[in-house]
């Protein structure tokens, strides 16, 4: 699997999203992706209590440990590369977690506006 070029959505170079808890398509802490990344896990989104609600409800529970992942769960204020098409849904039901621009891929950009993206950036 070769990456894509490790570049943001601001044309500058991908910083890590989180180490702790270890996150990525690839699990090396950046929101890094290629061609067999189908879900596009290319936002780095900080946790919420509200949007960690809406991601269970719609199928897709972060938040519950489950060991044989070796995945603890998310907790608000964790960082995690969020798959672009569920992004795009939290925001269009008004529950989008904050985002990383420095750490969110480039290729999220074939998914979600880069306005949408900055009208939920960290300040």
């Amino acid at each position: 699997m070769d990456k894509d070029s490790s570049v943001n959505v601001l044309g500058g170079p991908l910083t890590v999203c989180s180490t702790d808890p270890i996150t990525g398509f690839f699990r090396d802490g950046h929101c890094n992706t290629c061609a067999s990344d189908t879900g596009s896990h290319t936002v780095c989104a900080i946790m919420t209590a509200e949007f960690l609600a809406f991601s269970k409800y719609v199928g897709n529970d972060l938040s519950t440990p489950r060991p044989e992942f070796n995945f603890a769960g998310l907790a608000p204020g964790d960082r995690w590369c969020l798959c672009a098409s569920r992004f795009l849904q939290a925001h269009d039901e008004g529950c989008a977690p904050k985002v990383d621009l420095a750490a969110t891929h480039k290729r999220a950009l074939s998914t979600v506006p880069l306005e949408i993206l900055q009208q939920n950036a960290l300040h």
